[in-house]
């Protein structure tokens, strides 16, 4: 029976472990670990055992994982996208009305004024200065349509708000989820010139640092309101600092406290909320959980930072191997003549390949020889060979 050692560098919430098959177990010892799970842990100055094969993280963005040299000792790094899209979804709603209502302000005024015993009275006459605007009407641009940005544009459009959103990588898939009223941007430059709100989606890649800086905001309609619930880096500081000095940006609600960003003035920031529910924990740790299973388990890879998602099913011949390997020419044609040599028929094989890398998956139907594995394991550009099953 199989005996796969898994070790959490965070506390993973009981709902995701729960899902844990017959063979795993939670070990206190790093150097044992088959699969480690983690949310918040930085990783950068760990050392990996040479038994680890795969990195889950309850959550979505990756920079506390070293994704380079995962890739070099052929460990396979996988997130959570989508898992905590609800959670924050909703806390975008928050920030929407946050932007347009002085809430904020007015909570603040209350409290200051608790001891007075005419409050009553003075709210009737003080609360004119907290007005604010509704959003039903208002225009939107959304930047970013994955798993939030969709949710977060669908959502606007059910409050009335004309939606327009703008992403040049958007998946077939995702483009048929959101709502027919949408309206497509097709650039940037198209949406920040109309919108009265503008929401950041986007991925944590080098592109997406200071996609709105001072010439973007030159672009925006005088009072525009930023929702950032992306990174803390997407949004250009001293720009915005300038824009909301300046009054070009009304308002800015972010959700990445910053040294910068606590003290700006007509700016609400929150302490990274976004996936803090009970229920996005549940659902992070819940499918970390299922993908890490079902790599070690029948080698699928699924949500991956950097190598190639397939999925082969479960095996259903005598045995699975699976290679990582760098993605250079005749790579498939070496493993197979070495199949060939060895007897192996091949009843299944897939292969993707991911920039540099790639992934290939075989079902033979029998025992491979050692002396086959190990001549593997020496070609040139051979990450990490393992028999699956």
């Amino acid at each position: 029976m199989k005996n796969r050692k898994i070790f959490l560098l965070n506390n993973i919430s009981d709902f995701g472990l729960r899902e844990f098959r017959e063979g795993y177990t939670i070990t206190n010892d790093f150097n044992e670990a088959h699969g480690a799970l983690v949310r918040s842990q930085k990783m950068h100055d760990m050392e990996f055992p040479p038994s680890l094969r795969v990195i889950a993280r309850a959550g979505v963005g990756l920079n506390n994982v070293p994704i380079d040299r995962c890739t070099e000792q052929g460990i396979v790094v996988m997130n959570t996208p989508g898992a905590n899209a609800n959670a924050v979804k909703e806390l975008v709603l928050a920030a929407l009305m946050l932007a347009s209502r002085d809430l904020v302000g007015g909570i603040e005024w209350v409290r200051k004024n608790a001891d007075d015993p005419d409050i009553a009275a003075r709210t009737e006459k003080e609360k004119k200065a907290f007005a604010g605007n509704e959003v039903i009407g208002k225009k939107i641009g959304v930047i970013g349509l994955g798993a939030i940005g969709i949710r977060v544009a669908n959502m606007c459009a059910s409050l009335g708000m004309e939606v327009y959103g703008y992403d040049p990588y958007i998946s077939v898939n995702a483009a048929w989820r959101l709502k027919r009223e949408i309206r497509h941007a097709e650039t940037m430059d198209e949406l920040l010139e109309i919108c009265d709100y503008i929401t950041v989606h986007v991925p944590a890649v080098d592109a997406s640092r200071d996609l709105l800086n001072q010439l973007t905001f030159a672009r925006m309609k005088d009072g525009v309101k930023i929702l950032n619930f992306s990174r803390e880096f997407v949004v250009n500081d001293d720009a915005i600092a300038a824009a909301l000095e300046s009054g070009k940006v009304a308002k800015y609600v972010t959700d990445f406290p910053g040294v910068k960003t606590v003290k700006m003035k007509n700016t609400v920031v929150l302490p990274h909320l976004g996936a803090s529910t009970e229920e996005a924990e549940d659902n992070c740790a819940k499918m970390a959980v299922e993908s890490l299973q079902d790599y070690l388990d029948n080698g699928n890879i699924s949500h991956s930072a950097n190598f190639p998602d397939i999925n082969a099913g479960v095996c259903k011949s005598f045995s699975r191997l699976a290679f990582l390997h760098r993605n250079t020419p005749n790579m498939l044609g070496q493993l197979t003549a070495i199949m060939g040599e060895d007897g192996l028929n091949i009843a299944n094989m897939q292969n993707a390949s991911r920039d540099k890398v790639a992934y290939t998956i075989l079902d033979i139907e029998s025992r491979i020889s050692d002396e086959a594995l190990d001549k593997i394991k020496n070609i040139e550009g051979m990450l990490r060979v393992r028999v699956v099953k």
